[in-house]
């Protein structure tokens, strides 16, 4: 018998698979108001993260100091903790697209304010930390807006999922080439440019939102309690026992113990690599590498069956990322870490806000997500404030890679507890709808979200 074709495979099935692979990963092109918001947003993401490097390098190069690292990240982070909760409340009831365009606003004037201090040769740390707050307090209304708009751009509702995947690889190939550019402008101009350019940038994204075509009526509800009631029901979705709970969790824990690695990151380009801002821009696009690829391969994916198993393991990567980012001495080995880890971070983050927002009812929409930002961005200053201070006192490699073992141990936790997630999960698709028909019954459909293989 000729066996062949089971050595030699088919060339076109392979093209075929390629193909549907680039189909499957632009399904939400085909609405017209997600194609605005994805031109307009990658055009200001890049200008955010040559913002987001310029600032790590420019409070280094003022004062060398890991703890300073810190307290200037959690400036810009901390208001995301507080207002998180109201946050929420506003994104449920306002009109999501006219909000967007003040909120975009209100970015770009923060950005030209950062240029003006710098290029007047007055940069200061006091001067970074109180306009990081201010743009902290703009972000924490920002995140969840946008987040929980995406769903009102997209046509198809089946699509949403890989606007979600779509969402985290146009993030990260932001970020992969804003530090890359901002490393040249640092090198060339200075940190003051990279801000103007920053502020610039926020003209494309203004100008999708305003572009677009919402459904009168369709981006806000009427108000049907006081903002009391909202916030504690809001509470009540996201604390109560099941999926939500969980996956916010371990969101959290991811935050406070292994992202603050990137308040850090200066302090390794400069002290430990003895590089300059090449080197920092280097590391930092190649953490932007590895999300970018892990956010590609989830917008490429069929369903979001498997995404429960996914989850934990992705953490675990990141963390071993991060503990071998930690440890390395070589650039080049640096820089691998750091696309693992970059890749891990990114699928836990888009896995887990793909289960939320396909799992939480419409008009809870807004506040579950401003608790999911509180989780993964809310709980960061304190994880740099608290990185920054112990790696005064025990080294930076030491901080990380403490902190990547209580990522690891946060993600077994969440891995144990897998079978009750799938049982709990599984009616939500179903009375959704989202469960899709396979034609070897129900049973096979129903392993959805929580299960190993995809």
């Amino acid at each position: 018998m000729d066996k062949s074709h089971h050595h030699n495979p088919d060339p076109t099935a392979s093209a075929e698979g390629i193909k549907g692979w680039f189909e499957r990963m632009g399904k939400a092109f085909h609405s017209r108001n997600y194609r605005l918001f994805f031109l307009g947003q990658i055009v200001s993401l890049c200008g955010t993260w040559m913002t987001n490097m310029a600032t790590g390098w420019l409070v280094y190069r003022l004062t060398g100091s890991s703890l300073m690292l810190g307290v200037v990240t959690c400036a810009g982070q901390i208001p995301m903790f507080i207002l998180g909760p109201f946050s929420g409340i506003l994104v449920d009831r306002v009109n999501k697209q006219r909000a967007l365009v003040l909120i975009q606003s209100l970015s770009m004037l923060q950005s030209f304010a950062l240029a003006a201090m710098t290029l007047s040769g007055h940069a200061s740390v006091t001067g970074l930390i109180i306009l990081n707050l201010l743009n902290g307090m703009i972000t924490a209304f920002d995140i969840p807006m946008r987040q929980s708009f995406v769903i009102e751009m997209i046509e198809n509702k089946a699509d949403i999922g890989n606007a979600i995947a779509l969402n985290s690889t146009m993030f990260n190939a932001a970020r992969f080439l804003g530090p890359a550019i901002g490393a040249v402008v640092i090198a060339a101009y200075g940190e003051g440019w990279c801000y103007f350019i920053d502020g610039c940038s926020f003209l494309a994204v203004i100008a999708a939102f305003l572009a677009m075509r919402i459904k009168p009526g369709g981006t806000a509800r009427p108000p049907h309690g006081s903002a009391i009631t909202d916030l504690l029901e809001g509470w009540h979705t996201v604390s109560r026992p099941g999926p939500i709970r969980s996956i916010i969790t371990l969101l959290a824990i991811t935050s406070l113990f292994g992202t603050p690695y990137a308040t850090l990151v200066p302090l390794f380009a400069g002290s430990i690599l003895k590089g300059g801002p090449h080197t920092l821009g280097l590391l930092m696009s190649s953490a932007g590498a590895g999300a970018l690829v892990g956010a590609g391969w989830l917008a490429g994916r069929r369903s979001v069956r498997g995404l429960g198993i996914v989850i934990p393991a992705a953490v675990t990567v990141f963390a071993l990322g991060v503990m071998g980012f930690a440890l390395s001495r070589v650039i080049w080995l640096s820089m691998i870490f750091l696309f693992v880890g970059g890749a891990g971070l990114m699928i836990q983050m888009a896995s887990s806000n793909t289960i939320l927002q396909t799992i939480v009812d419409n008009d809870k929409r807004g506040r579950v997500m401003s608790f999911y930002m509180m989780a993964f961005m809310g709980t960061a200053p304190i994880g740099s404030l608290m990185s920054g201070w112990i790696s005064e006192h025990l080294g930076a490699p030491l901080t990380l890679v403490m902190g990547g073992a209580a990522c690891i141990a946060g993600a077994g936790i969440f891995f144990l507890g897998l079978e009750q997630l799938r049982d709990a999960i599984r009616p939500i698709y179903r009375s959704k709808g989202i469960l899709p028909e396979i034609e070897s019954g129900e049973e096979a459909a129903s392993q959805l979200a929580f299960e190993a293989r995809d």
